[in-house]
């Protein structure tokens, strides 16, 4: 209960290829309180093939003409920029993560000196991957866009198989289409999984705002993933479905402030409203004059506010003693 969320600003390409625009990303993410900042590493050619048609968001927000292999060729981060990049996020203090989506690309980020390693959804159908990324002794975030719940099982399996323990893995509960609309969320399933698998779980979000993200850190997520941008009105695939600068600070803002509100979980009095106990809860006071000798009886006693007396919760040990002394209407009963 007490463990912070890990907040995750996913600049994915939303850089655009520049390690100029990079390095703005990486700023904005540690000002606005964000754990990392994650890209993509791949290699265009392992990756996709020169046919493959773009998905529908897309083609909205790219055009039809140029494809998802020269698309994505101008997003690619080479070795250098991934260099320059860690360097840093090393400088101003967040973590640098990246997905890998093929096998050199793993070795790459390794060779860099991730400790964590991020699987994107496309990837937890692809054995090769899996198995090599479980064989790293990592800590492993997976996503499970598109997957049912027998395939995110396969993919902790083949995962476990190749050396991971458990608790190093991470499943994200997620929805692949930018933006995803609220009523295809399904933020259930992230318990789903949790319960089913017994594994650690966070939320990966592509809905528009900061609504769903901070229900999903209520609800228990050790990992929120959300994209952001410089500016939605930058060309590139995933801008319009990000956030922008205030608005990722505003997510980490609530995140943190549900994690306040979610407390330890032991029901007590909290400091700030332990001073009103005496005055908001009620204690037994006399309804009427009373003598001395008299019988306490539910027509001559009654509970008012303020506290400090004999609590209400007493009522059936006053009723049917003797006054020991004599009692004006509204003062508190003494036995």
């Amino acid at each position: 209960m007490n463990k912070k969320v890990f907040i995750i600003a996913e600049a994915g390409v939303n850089h655009n290829g520049s390690t100029d625009t990079a390095k703005k990303m990486v700023g904005v993410a540690k000002d606005a309180g964000a754990d990392a900042i994650k890209f993509q590493t791949f290699k265009a050619e392992m990756v996709i093939s020169p046919f493959a048609p773009k998905v529908d968001y897309q083609k909205i927000t790219t055009g039809r003409r140029e494809s998802q292999f020269d698309m994505l060729k101008n997003l690619e981060l080479d070795i250098n920029a991934h260099k320059s990049l860690i360097d840093y996020c090393r400088q101003r203090n967040i973590v640098f993560l990246s997905s890998p989506f093929d096998l050199e690309s793993i070795d790459l980020l390794v060779k860099l000196g991730l400790k964590i390693l991020k699987i994107p959804s496309g990837e937890i159908t692809n054995p090769p991957l899996l198995k090599k990324i479980g064989s790293l002794n990592k800590k492993i975030m997976m996503s499970t866009g598109m997957a049912r719940l027998k395939e995110v099982g396969n993919a902790i399996d083949i995962l476990i198989s190749a050396g991971t323990k458990k608790g190093n893995i991470t499943v994200l509960h997620c929805n692949t289409e930018y933006p995803t609309p609220v009523e295809d969320v399904n933020l259930k399933a992230m318990l789903t999984i949790r319960d089913r698998f017994k594994v650690n779980v966070g939320y990966s979000d592509h809905t528009l705002g900061i609504e769903v993200p901070i229900a999903a850190a209520a609800l228990g997520a050790s990992v929120i993933e959300k994209h952001f941008t410089l500016d939605r009105r930058m060309k590139g695939p995933d801008h319009k479905a990000s956030l922008e600068p205030a608005e990722l600070k505003q997510l980490v803002i609530a995140i943190r402030n549900i994690e306040k509100a979610l407390g330890d979980g032991i029901k007590r009095p909290s400091q700030s409203e332990s001073k009103y106990i005496n005055l908001v809860r009620k204690s037994i006071v006399a309804s009427r004059r009373i003598k001395r000798g008299d019988i306490f009886t539910e027509e001559n006693i009654t509970a008012k506010r303020a506290g400090k007396g004999i609590s209400p919760m007493r009522w059936d040990e006053v009723l049917g003693l003797r006054a020991k002394k004599d009692f004006n209407a509204n003062e508190s009963i003494k036995i």
